[in-house]
């Protein structure tokens, strides 16, 4: 993902991304399994998520669309976003 000027956007973990901030997916550091069961779930790479809680250890209670997600630490701690 590049800005406009064509420099590379730089992406972080979810379990960083503060509560209430939006985010868009750009990267999954992760295996098949994660990546399925994330899309099982109807979350994708370039969705825009809206977070909504978070803990220590990095789980997250993210929304997308109206409907809310919890993820632990571990799964937030591989999916990288930008902030929108």
């Amino acid at each position: 993902m590049a800005n406009a000027g064509g420099a590379p956007i730089p992406s972080f973990p979810l379990a960083i991304a503060s509560e209430g901030e939006k985010v868009r997916i750009v990267f999954f550091r992760s295996g098949t399994l994660m990546r399925e069961r994330l899309l099982s779930m109807g979350i994708q790479l370039n969705d825009e998520l809206m977070v909504v809680q978070k803990q220590n250890g990095g789980a997250v209670l993210i929304e997308k669309s109206g409907t809310r997600y919890a993820l632990g630490g571990g799964m937030a701690h591989k999916i990288n976003v930008i902030r929108c």
